[in-house]
């Protein structure tokens, strides 16, 4: 398997599961506050990585950029409230299409400051893209509530955040990454949930240890795929999850797209399957030319 195949089937493993874990959030939330439930979601999937912690005899905290594993979290933080509080004030469906902003910003920003290459085939693919987040979102229409706000105000930070994991992964590897956002997303969460403490109930608890594992995954996902591509390129697939969150609210929400969303969705899938197709293409013709220059 190509490095760029394998770094797409990994975008596409946390996708999904970083939507289930949004929805388990969302479920556990209808008893517990957004604290307990960041707290928790960080507690439990810190415990999940423990015993690869005591395995590697503490060795997985070797970093020379702790700096910037500090500055990532404390991002991380506001972004998480923001987006763990929008879960109850806007729809689910609507959630993941205003997230479609962090693409854009993203491809700016590591154009600017990782200094990427972006190409014509990307470029396609994200006005593509943004084509069918105005059939989404309908600019007009659509009133800008708090709700709105706070996903609009988050996705600048993940922006944020997406880069500097980037620039963690030229050094740390996945695991790395993960365990000083688990250890310092802990220990930022629990001040606010000692003021705010709720007992949450077994259910709750349970959403909440399911968060914590299918987070947990789709971080060592996307983290390892920071390691293999750009992330210009990987930027165009998290349009799928809108398709994913739609399915979600549908099934468990009650939330029903419109055609509009249903007819953004296949745009999306079409700016998808281009860029797919194209670096697919341009690593076999990499592969084929080596095989020449060695013959």
């Amino acid at each position: 398997m190509s490095k760029n195949i394998f770094a797409i089937f990994l975008i596409f493993i946390s996708i999904f599961f970083g939507s289930t874990m949004g929805v388990l959030i969302k479920l556990a939330q209808n008893d517990v506050n957004i604290y307990i439930a960041a707290f928790f979601r960080f507690f439990i999937g810190l415990i999940f990585i423990l015993p690869y912690i005591f395995v590697t005899r503490f060795r997985v905290f070797k970093t020379k950029n702790l700096q910037m594993h500090i500055i990532r979290s404390l991002l991380n933080l506001p972004a998480m409230f923001l987006t763990f509080s929008a879960l109850m004030l806007v729809p689910y469906e609507k959630i993941s299409a205003l997230n479609f902003s962090v693409p854009f910003i993203v491809t700016i920003l590591a154009v600017i400051f990782l200094k990427e290459k972006i190409r014509i085939y990307r470029i396609s693919a994200l006005i593509i893209g943004f084509i069918g987040m105005l059939f989404i979102l309908r600019p007009g229409i659509i009133s800008i509530t708090l709700g709105v706000q706070m996903v609009l105000f988050a996705s600048a930070l993940w922006s944020i955040i997406i880069i500097l994991t980037k620039q963690l992964a030229k050094n740390d590897n996945s695991i790395t990454i993960l365990t000083y956002q688990y250890t310092f997303m802990t220990m930022l969460s629990l001040l606010p949930v000692l003021i705010y403490w709720q007992e949450p109930s077994l259910i709750s608890l349970l959403y909440l240890s399911l968060a914590a594992f299918v987070g947990t995954i789709s971080h060592i996902a996307i983290n390892h795929a920071f390691k293999l591509v750009e992330v210009s390129m990987m930027q165009p697939f998290s349009f799928i999850g809108l398709i994913v969150a739609s399915l979600y609210g549908y099934f468990l929400f009650d939330e029903n797209p419109d055609i509009f969303t249903w007819i953004g969705a296949f745009i999306i899938f079409v700016g998808i399957t281009i860029i797919s197709f194209r670096e697919i293409k341009l690593n076999k013709n990499l592969i084929r030319s080596r095989i020449d220059i060695n013959s």
